[in-house]
């Protein structure tokens, strides 16, 4: 197989293997997850092609697929790319090998397997597009085969929550789609034969500024093209303030599904954002800044949604808001520090890998909770973990290592992100940027040590559930224990050598970011660095321990059955501990999709609309009836015959006079009483009746004789 071939493979195949999938029955699961297999061992194949060939000058794999609707397809693999695309496949294959155990008992199956390898392949296209029309077309293809995945369970909130995603989905495409159409017009003008390749993208800019006076309106064509464009990028990132289906989204969707919308699907965003920054606004300040602005709210917002959330997937899906919001600010900081950017650009790469990793591990330690206990609740699942120390383990390495803790892979990442924000400096405002930075990463560590105490440390308050938890020794089955050691383990070994592995694989991904020098090498665990992760550790230390233990964290209300105050009683002389429980004081009101979106979508404009609508009808018909008054006033209408032609009311009228003087002179004893007009006008009707009705015996007759021939022909023809 050709190199450049193997590109292709890697889009197309995930789709026919889906289809395979899809019909292979009670094997589906076999053959998903065996093409999962496949797709990852190409991936490391090609990884390795990929080294053997940069050894000899070359920097980058292209494959272009030309006419393809007009425009052509265009793939390419460089370090970035390699990178992704071995995540993706790798978090396809834990997930496929899971999801084997996790929909055990679950409908409509086939179905997912479908959507899941058709959404790898739509995933790959993305990462491996080279210009912004392959971009499009796929990150759309990802988008409508992934809704499947919200709405599986095809129940209300489920159904609810993949409205809400498609309807971001499409309103984020369709504008996205809008500023490719601009941009594809200023580039025909400044870059003409470039297509819209993102290697072209990065000299339209300077181009337009070449221009002089002229430019001046081009450039601004190209922050709305710009601003479109991150619009919809945004929308499927999970970036404020299109957030608003990820928090919904991931609690309703299967644990695997949740893992790959969290871990990969959101990079996509990502992706389409570093394109933009990396190319058409290199280095611009402006930019930076609104990107820097965007993450923060992200970083911060996800950050107290996860705080205040009770629900286990959720809480991570609040999460995956957070940590995109600090990915956001790293791709600001490259904006900011200009080609000065080897701290910004090396931990958003990082911590993109990082977040795809930890997520993985995350949510898939989810989905086994969910298997054995059919709940998300933190006080339904309170205590499932006590005893399984194994899934102890794989959970703990996944909140050490989002928490920022020294050791693991997180630290690393938000190191170099904080070194990046102090190294700009700034003034009073990114001093405020750096201590939202580091509260958010306190606040990351307060709700990770929430779900880690309440799901594997405290105990259920209720006796039966606790014994029924403790007692479940075979808890996932030999294919789930695999995906989720070897997730974590990978996880682990990878911030075990910072300078070994991590910092190697953001030197090879940073030509994506057109940085040049990979820059100094940062001692990770120097007292300077390690001070701003210690600020973040005690800010989340006092946070669980003043707020979440202290607010969070009640008894139950008044009221309660008798039943429950005696269990509570009897939970508490056997050492079942605290018997409060944790709520959500989060205000329903504050939704932004309720309080915002859905009123903005489905009243007001549609209200404003129809209003408009019935004005200009109105002013319309206004116009119309004025004119038919006035320049087209109306003729009278010509005399019309009740009955006949001219002709026979011609003659039946010279009849008639005849008749009637004939009744006056010799029919006097027997008048006649025949109107001539209605007689003659009848016998025209007959006339034209019987015309048609010989007219339609010879179409008829002609139609029978040219299938006759036709037959004839035919016959003659074939012997």
């Amino acid at each position: 197989m050709e190199t450049e071939y193997m590109l292709a493979f890697l889009v197309v195949f995930p789709f026919a293997a889906g289809s395979a999938a899809f019909f292979a029955g009670k094997k589906r699961d076999v053959v998903a997850a065996f093409s999962t297999v496949i797709e990852f061992a190409v991936m490391v194949y090609l990884a390795m092609t990929y080294f053997a060939l940069s050894k000899t000058g070359m920097s980058a794999i292209v494959l272009s697929i030309s006419e393809f609707c007009g425009f052509g397809l265009n793939f390419q693999m460089d370090g970035f790319r390699l990178v992704y695309g071995c995540v993706a496949s790798l978090m396809w294959m834990m997930t496929a090998i899971l999801s084997g155990e996790y929909f055990r008992h679950h409908e409509h199956v086939n179905r997912f397997y479908l959507f899941l390898l058709w959404t790898l392949g739509a995933t790959m296209g993305v990462f491996l597009s080279a210009d912004l029309y392959t971009t499009f077309i796929f990150f759309e293809i990802m988008s409508f085969t992934s809704y499947v995945w919200v709405a599986q369970e095809e129940n209300r909130p489920s159904l609810r929550a993949a409205e809400t995603y498609l309807a971001v989905a499409v309103i984020g495409g369709l504008v996205m789609l809008m500023g490719i159409f601009i941009l594809y017009r200023i580039e025909a003008v400044y870059l003409p034969g470039s297509a819209l390749r993102f290697e072209e993208l990065k000299g339209l800019y300077q181009a337009v500024q070449a221009s002089g006076a002229e430019g001046e309106t081009a450039i601004r064509w190209l922050w709305i093209a710009g601003c479109c464009m991150l619009f919809g990028f945004g929308a499927k990132a999970g970036a404020f303030p299109l957030h608003i289906w990820l928090p919904k989204a991931h609690p309703v969707a299967p644990a695997p599904a949740s893992a790959l919308l969290s871990g990969i699907l959101t990079k996509t965003g990502i992706f389409g954002i570093l394109i933009l920054s990396c190319n058409l606004f290199l280095h611009d300040a402006a930019w930076g800044k609104l990107i820097l602005v965007i993450g923060v709210i992200t970083m911060f917002g996800g950050a107290l949604l996860a705080v205040f959330s009770i629900d286990l997937k959720r809480t991570l899906a609040c999460s995956s808001m957070s940590q995109i919001g600090f990915i956001l600010v790293g791709i600001g900081m490259q904006g900011l520090l200009g080609e000065e950017n080897a701290l910004a650009v090396h931990g958003t790469l990082l911590h993109m890998v990082n977040h795809s990793l930890i997520k993985l591990v995350l949510f898939m330690a989810a989905g086994v909770v969910y298997m054995n206990a059919h709940a998300l609740d933190l006080n339904e699942i309170r205590g499932f973990g006590r005893k399984k120390p194994l899934l102890k383990g794989i959970f703990l390495v996944g909140a050490l290592a989002i928490g920022g803790i020294p050791l693991f892979s997180g630290y690393v990442s938000k190191t170099l992100l904080h070194e990046a924000i102090v190294e700009y400096g700034g003034g009073v405002s990114m001093a405020a940027v750096e201590w939202i930075f580091l509260f958010s990463g306190g606040l990351t560590v307060a709700y990770m040590t929430k779900l880690f105490i309440a799901v594997f440390v405290e105990k259920n308050r209720d006796n039966a559930v606790q014994e029924k938890y403790d007692s479940m020794k075979k808890y996932m089955n030999a294919g789930s224990t695999f995906a989720l050691t070897c997730s974590a383990l990978i996880l682990f070994i990878w911030g075990l050598f910072p300078h070994g592995m991590m910092d190697r694989i953001a030197v090879l991904s940073q030509d994506f970011m057109r940085l040049e020098e990979a820059g100094h090498t940062v001692q990770y665990f120097s007292p300077e660095n390690l001070k701003g992760g210690l600020i973040s550790i005690g800010i989340g230390v006092l946070v669980y321990l003043l707020f979440i233990r202290r607010v969070l964290l009640k008894r139950p209300a008044e009221g309660i059955a008798t039943e429950e105050v005696v269990s509570e009683s009897a939970n508490s002389q056997a050492g079942m501990g605290d018997t409060k429980v944790y709520v959500n004081l989060w205000p329903e009101w504050l939704d932004l999709e309720n309080l915002l979106y859905r009123p903005l979508l489905l009243t007001i404009l549609p209200t404003i609309c129809g209003v408009l609508c019935r004005v200009f009808d109105c002013f319309a018909d206004t116009v119309v009836v004025l004119l038919r008054k006035t320049i087209y006033r109306d003729s009278p209408l010509p005399h019309e015959r009740p009955e006949g032609n001219a002709f026979t009311e011609f003659v039946g009228k010279i009849l008639n006079h005849l008749e009637d003087m004939g009744n006056r002179l010799w029919n006097r004893k027997h008048p006649k009483t025949v109107d001539y007009i209605h007689l003659l006008a009848v016998k025209n009707e007959e006339m034209k009746e019987n015309s048609k009705i010989i007219q339609r015996s010879l179409s008829f007759g002609l139609l029978l004789f040219g299938i006759g021939l036709c037959l004839t022909l035919f016959y003659i023809i074939w012997w």
